[in-house]
């Protein structure tokens, strides 16, 4: 197939611009491959679903992008909508959500090693189920929530070994953000190996036995606490009343108000110590 570059048990499928595995891939290299390189592609994280209608045919109609981020909160999700002047209603399963550009890796029940580097997958990255895989590397991808990787890697990879986060949004180091030093790396680097404690290799570095001892201890405390949304902190905003300060007295507020002030003032400027008076003569006072 144009485009697969086999060598042994290693196969390549780079710069092929697919959005998911394509089937021909499983279907021949799935059983004898034992490491594969999808690197370069247009892969994806987004939430697929099989929806069904008690109503008509036409459910592709009803289906939108944003319900289906809805899917992961809910078991079950209901969308409502009107097709060709006919109410309908599309009855979603979470049970039905299928990662439809990863979904081809079910075939790779052998797979020991997974590049994934420059890619779109994000945060609602689903692998399947691979027990052999010990290497699995995510370079420059959207992925931006750590702790929920992480769980998902301990469930689906218990064998992983080897891991690489690096130009993510959950990988806090120069690449991503110039803000971030080596002390908010460090802290990434214990609360990953806190999670997936089987780890001997992370991004660009080995693990030391310092560095599993520290994340033994304090490993959990290491996780990074994002601000809140900054579209929420302006809807909370609009809502308060707004204030300005002003150093003013409260009766001198109203612009509608005003008051003079009078006082006295004890220094009187006789301009005796005034540069400009010595270049002035008698006869020109």
């Amino acid at each position: 197939m144009a485009g697969v570059v086999v060598s042994g048990a290693q196969v390549s499928y780079i710069s092929q611009d697919c959005e998911e595995i394509p089937e021909f891939l499983g279907r021949k290299y799935g059983h004898m491959a034992k490491r594969l390189d999808l690197s370069f592609n247009l892969l994806s994280s987004q939430l697929q679903a099989e929806e069904s209608c008690s109503c008509c045919y036409y459910t592709d109609k009803l289906v939108e992008k944003q319900c289906k981020a809805e899917l992961a909160a809910s078991i079950w999700s209901v969308r409502f909508g009107v097709v060709d002047g006919k109410e309908c209603k599309a009855v979603f399963s979470l049970w039905d959500c299928q990662e439809r550009s990863l979904e081809g890796l079910k075939t790779f029940s052998y797979l020991e090693e997974l590049i994934l580097d420059n890619n779109l997958l994000g945060n609602d990255l689903l692998l399947p189920k691979l027990p052999h895989l010990h290497t699995l590397t995510l370079n420059k991808n959207q992925i931006s929530e750590l702790e929920r990787l992480l769980d998902h890697l301990a469930e689906v990879v218990p064998s992983l070994q080897y891991l690489s986060l690096l130009g993510n949004m959950a990988c806090p180091n120069e690449l991503v953000c110039k803000e971030k030093d080596e002390d908010d790396y460090q802290r990434y680097r214990y609360f990953v190996l806190h999670k997936l404690t089987n780890l001997k290799f992370l991004d660009a570095r080995k693990v030391t036995r310092r560095e599993r001892e520290e994340a033994l201890v304090r490993g959990a405390f290491m996780k990074v606490v994002k601000p809140k949304d900054a579209k929420a902190s302006n809807d909370v905003a609009s809502t308060s009343p707004e204030m300005h300060y002003t150093p003013l007295p409260s009766g001198s507020r109203d612009l509608t108000n005003h008051r003079g002030v009078l006082g006295k003032c004890r220094y009187i400027y006789y301009g005796k110590h005034s540069e400009g008076n010595r270049f002035i003569r008698d006869d020109q006072l």
